[in-house]
């Protein structure tokens, strides 16, 4: 959908600035007027990670005047193979300041403002009204709805990307969009799914560069949307499919029966992740210190792995049995074991181990607990020499 340009052009540009975005200005349709429309822009960019990492730098180069970052993570080993804006001198250093002192490296004349905060409903109408339009990097279901929200009601366009394993996803929402024809991100997911078939990146798994190509497409909306060049991806889903080298676009329509957005709502009870809170599920856990005492004191029990094989690869608690989430499912596996058999499940985090143990006493099992954080939380309380992932 072609739109009209989103911010008006700023009063001059400087001599260093003509040079410095010359390729811009020789472009048809985009020129002098163009890059001064940038200048003025304000873009928040919510998170500084795998996404948001090529769309700041792309964006930073392009000549965004102000740039705003939200993200209140720091900087790990495990972001480098994909978070391209961070390197290993800033290890353990907030991400919105590692973003903002690459961007300064790359271009000075970008004003960049750090949000080290979390967004949350309190605050994010009040972040997002303060800037043109919304880049989402972030990586959970619970979020997306409330930039999408909060977008809505602050009447700003929301760039969205979404990455794992090998496919990517990018579309465009602007409910208020000029000429009648908005969407937002309820029209593309309704409703979210359950949190045990969302996995996360830290989860699944990612290809890393997989991570510039949809960054490159979010940024590229951007700079279309400021400027008002070309056809923006508002009413198209763009999906991406790295090992075929596909790209597919797919039509978007108002969801039947979509009621309006009048206010901000509790996005993890929505999306089903205030279940997952430790013994709040009626779960019975058990703490990584807890599970390393009962190894001292020889205490019988089965520590069963349900990861992925290629997590399981990678780490693992010494004398447990490695019997996958999808394995353990089955009748002839749980036959294997009594069902008053002391036994405690873990995964990475703790939330596939839960919904396990939550299948197995529908099976009749009396004894099983559940390692509250996971391997995690093993590997940082018992054993820190392990490699975390």
């Amino acid at each position: 959908m072609n739109l009209p340009p989103l911010v008006s052009p700023d009063a001059e540009l400087s001599a260093a600035e003509i040079s410095r975005y010359s390729r811009h200005l020789l472009l048809p349709d985009f020129g002098l007027e163009g890059q001064k429309r940038l200048k003025r822009s304000r873009v928040l960019v919510i998170g500084a990670g795998g996404l948001g990492s090529p769309a700041l730098l792309y964006l930073a180069a392009a000549g965004v005047g102000t740039l705003g970052i939200i993200d209140f993570d720091v900087v790990e080993e495990s972001n480098l193979q994909r978070q391209v804006i961070h390197g290993v001198s800033r290890l353990g250093r907030n991400k919105a300041a590692s973003a903002e002192a690459a961007i300064r490296e790359l271009n000075p004349w970008v004003e960049v403002i750090q949000h080290h905060e979390r967004l949350e409903v309190g605050n994010a109408l009040a972040l997002i009204a303060a800037y043109d339009l919304v880049l989402d990097g972030t990586d959970n279901f619970a979020t997306r709805y409330l930039v999408n929200d909060a977008c809505v009601l602050a009447k700003k366009p929301y760039v969205w990307g979404s990455i794992f394993r090998f496919e990517g996803q990018a579309s465009v929402f602007w409910e208020d969009a000029p000429g009648g024809g908005g969407l937002n991100y309820r029209d593309l997911y309704p409703a979210p799914p359950p949190p045990e078939l969302a996995p996360s990146c830290s989860e699944g798994g990612v290809l890393g560069i997989l991570c510039a190509s949809i960054g490159a497409i979010m940024a590229t909306e951007a700079i279309k949307l400021i400027t008002g060049i070309g056809d923006s991806l508002l009413g198209r889903l763009a999906v991406y499919d790295a090992l075929d080298m596909q790209y597919r676009f797919l039509p978007l329509r108002c969801a039947p029966g979509r009621k309006p957005i009048t206010e901000l709502a509790d996005y993890q009870a929505f999306c089903g992740h205030n279940r997952d809170v430790p013994g709040g599920d009626g779960v019975p856990s058990i703490t990584a210190q807890q599970l390393k005492a009962l190894r001292d004191h020889g205490e019988p029990f089965t520590l069963i792995d349900v990861r992925e094989r290629t997590e399981w690869d990678m780490v693992r608690i010494n004398g447990a049995l490695h019997i996958p989430k999808d394995e353990m499912a089955r009748q002839e596996v749980l036959a294997r074991f009594r069902a008053d058999e002391p036994i405690v499940l873990h995964c990475k985090l703790g939330g596939r181990s839960r919904k396990v143990l939550q299948e197995m006493q529908r099976h009749g099992f009396s004894n099983v607990k559940n390692l509250e954080g996971g391997i995690i939380a093993w590997i940082s309380d018992v054993e820190p020499h392990l490699p975390r992932y």
